[in-house]
C-alpha cells in the first residue's frame, strides 16, 4: 500500500519544482524528503526522480503517480472535513493570509475572538498580497485567504475555490495639505488627472488598480514613488510628494500635512475570505469567516451571510 506521507513529498516535489522547495513547504529538512522518496521509489518499484542539471525532473512513472496523489490528497482532506463537520467541533490548525490593511484593520480581533471561542484552533497569520495568496490557498499552502477586489476591477476566483464575503470598504483620496483642491468637500478623480501618485510595489494588486483605474478617466497615470506600507505613502504624501489612494479599512494615523478627501463618485473595494471547496464543511472556516465578519469596523459595514 502507498504510504500517503511519501505521496506528499512526491507531489510537493512536482508542485514546486524542487527538493528544497519541497521541504521548505513541508516543514521538513532536504534529507528527508530525499528519504521518503527513496522509500517510495521501492515501493514502487519505479525510478521517479533523474538529475536534470544541479535540479531534478519527475520521471513519466512519477508524473502518472503525482496525478493520482493529488486526486488522493484532495480526498484526504475532503475526509478530514467531514470528520470535523461531523464532530462538529473547531478544531486543528488554520493557516490565513491577508492583504495588509486586512491583517491590521481585521485579524488582531479576529483572532483574538478565535482563540477565545475555539481554544482547540490554532490559526496562524501570514501577510501576504491576493495576487499571491488565492494560488497559495488552491495549492494547499494555505487553509484560507483574505482578498479583496475593486468595483470597478473584479478579482477572478480561481476554479476549486469558495467565497464568503467580509465587507465593503470605501477609499478616500489622500492629498499633501498644498494641494489646489485640499480645502473640498468631496473630489472628482478626474480632477487630479497630471498629478504625482504614491502606490505600492509594482507586481502588487493596488498598484496594477491604481494604473487601471487612472486610466479609466482618461489620466496616464504618474506614479512617482512605491511603498508598500501606507504609512510610508503618507509620509511622502505629508512631504508634498504625491497622493495616495487609502482604504478605510485598517487606516494608519493620517500625518499633519496630509488632508483625506472623500471622492465624489466613490471608490469601494470588497473584502473576501476564500478557501478550497474540499475544506468548505470544516467548522474551522466557518468559525474564521465569523469571527472576520465581527471584527468588520463599526463603520464599515459587513455584507455578507456566515457560509455553510
Amino acid at each position: 500500500m502507498l504510504d500517503l506521507e511519501r505521496l506528499r513529498a512526491l507531489h510537493s516535489v512536482a508542485t514546486y519544482g524542487s527538493v528544497s522547495a519541497a521541504a521548505d513547504v513541508l516543514h521538513v529538512t532536504t534529507s528527508a524528503v530525499s528519504q521518503q522518496l527513496a522509500k517510495l521509489e521501492r515501493e514502487t518499484g519505479q525510478k521517479l526522480l533523474e538529475r536534470n542539471g544541479r535540479g531534478v525532473r519527475l520521471t513519466d512513472a512519477a508524473e502518472l503517480l503525482v496525478a493520482h496523489a493529488e486526486r488522493i490528497l484532495s480526498l484526504v482532506e475532503q475526509a478530514q472535513a467531514d470528520l470535523e463537520a461531523h464532530r462538529g467541533s473547531v478544531v486543528g490548525q488554520l493557516t490565513v493570509a491577508a492583504f495588509p490593511t486586512a491583517i491590521r484593520g481585521l485579524m488582531p480581533a479576529a483572532l483574538r475572538s478565535l482563540g477565545a471561542d475555539h481554544p482547540d484552533l490554532r490559526v496562524q497569520a501570514i501577510e501576504e498580497d491576493p495576487m499571491r495568496s488565492m494560488p497559495l490557498v488552491s495549492r494547499g499552502d494555505y487553509d484560507m485567504a483574505v482578498v479583496q477586489d475593486w468595483n470597478n476591477d473584479p478579482l477572478p476566483l480561481p476554479e476549486g475555490l469558495h467565497k464568503g464575503v467580509i465587507c465593503d470598504d470605501v477609499a478616500d483620496v489622500a492629498v499633501p495639505a498644498s494641494h489646489p483642491l485640499a480645502g473640498r468637500d468631496t473630489v472628482d478623480l478626474k480632477e487630479l488627472a497630471g498629478d504625482p501618485w504614491i502606490s505600492s510595489s509594482p507586481d502588487s494588486i493596488c498598484c496594477h488598480w491604481l494604473l487601471r483605474t487612472l486610466r479609466a478617466v482618461d489620466s496616464e497615470p504618474r506614479i512617482d514613488h512605491m511603498a508598500y506600507e501606507f504609512a510610508t505613502q503618507l509620509a511622502l504624501a505629508a512631504a508634498g510628494l504625491g497622493n495616495v489612494i487609502l482604504p478605510r479599512l485598517g487606516r494608519c494615523d493620517v500625518p499633519p500635512g496630509v488632508v483625506i478627501l472623500p471622492l465624489a463618485a466613490p471608490l469601494s473595494r470588497r473584502v473576501y475570505a476564500v478557501w478550497r471547496e474540499e475544506a468548505a464543511r470544516r467548522p474551522a472556516i466557518r468559525a474564521a469567516v465569523t469571527a472576520l465578519r465581527a471584527a468588520v469596523p463599526a463603520d464599515i459595514p459587513a455584507v455578507a451571510p456566515v457560509p455553510r
